[in-house]
């Protein structure tokens, strides 16, 4: 017979996934077996709405005999590969919060997108899944369209490894022709240590080319981009001395927001403070804009707008 002291007004018996004899009680007010979830009713509402979405014919499930519409449980945990009693325990709000690894299977159960996805996370977690690292050719054009739209602050997009993608027509004349350059080489790295013109251009090159590596560092692990940064770290620690002793550091800095100063080959000293921002519904991607500081910085970037752009 159990001890009595187990028993009261508050507990329950409760059998946990895997766990085929061991029975735990515990004080409903005083969970000490399962963490509990970040919003237990949000969470399961959501899945269930989710669920009811789904057409079971486009995942070869029999229709007949069916009382309400979309998903059973069953099929979900089925497709998630989680028992249905874990999964039905889930949008009830019971049995503790899910790992991540088993809510991505239920992402993929369920047809989220990314937006979905990470509201999932949010829910049943409390914070954002991983980003997903993808390969970048591009901008859409209304992401284009926003750049040109900055006439007198250069502004570019990069991806996760540092490729910049996209650009203005102010950052051509006051950053880099990214133009002009083969598409391999438009690396916001490559630049600063293997490119003479833009590392004599920096006015701080040991300051930035640090800044730049410690915020590469976190920027690629934090998307999980490691493993496709790595053929562009090992490429530039074999033609750069100074980038494999930086990357050897091991710094980590957000990009964030400064202040930057370039001296450019025809308008002299320019000063710009620049500002990060993520480009929503692209966790691969992110801008930056540089404003001129001071109205003296503004008309040299307007005096070299001014300028008819080179034949190529």
């Amino acid at each position: 017979m159990e001890p009595s002291s187990v028993d009261g007004p508050y507990s329950r018996r409760v059998s946990y996934p895997g766990k085929v004899v061991t029975v735990y009680r515990y004080n409903l007010y005083q969970d000490r077996f399962a963490m509990p979830l970040v919003n237990e009713s949000r969470l399961g509402t959501y899945l269930k709405d989710r669920r009811t979405r789904l057409d079971p014919t486009a995942f070869g499930f029999p229709t007949a005999r069916r009382r309400t519409p979309g998903l059973r449980r069953e099929e979900v945990a089925q497709r998630a590969n989680v028992s249905a009693t874990w999964y039905t325990w889930l949008e009830q709000g019971r049995g503790g919060a899910p790992s991540p690894h088993v809510l991505e299977r239920i992402c993929h159960a369920l047809m989220l997108t990314e937006v979905e996805r990470e509201h999932l996370f949010l829910l049943g977690l409390g914070r954002p899944p991983e980003v997903r690292h993808q390969l970048t050719e591009g901008v859409t054009p209304r992401l284009q369209r926003v750049l040109d739209a900055l006439d007198l602050s250069p502004a570019i997009v990069k991806n996760l490894t540092w490729d910049v993608v996209a650009w203005n027509r102010a950052a051509a004349a006051v950053l880099t022709d990214y133009g002009s350059l083969p598409a391999e080489q438009r690396n916001v790295l490559r630049l600063i240590f293997l490119n003479p013109q833009v590392r004599a251009a920096q006015t701080d090159w040991q300051g930035v080319a640090r800044f730049v590596v410690a915020a590469f560092r976190a920027d690629a692990a934090r998307a999980g981009a490691s493993r496709n940064a790595q053929a562009l770290v090992d490429e530039l620690s074999r033609l750069s001395p100074e980038f494999a002793a930086m990357w050897r550091d091991n710094d980590v800095r957000s990009y964030g927001e400064g202040t930057k100063q370039l001296r450019h080959a025809k308008a002299g000293r320019i000063a710009l403070e620049f500002s990060a921002f993520a480009v929503d519904g692209r966790p691969d991607l992110s801008m930056v804009v540089y404003n001129p500081a001071t109205p003296a910085d503004r008309a040299k970037v307007r005096k070299l707008l001014a300028r008819p752009a080179p034949d190529r």
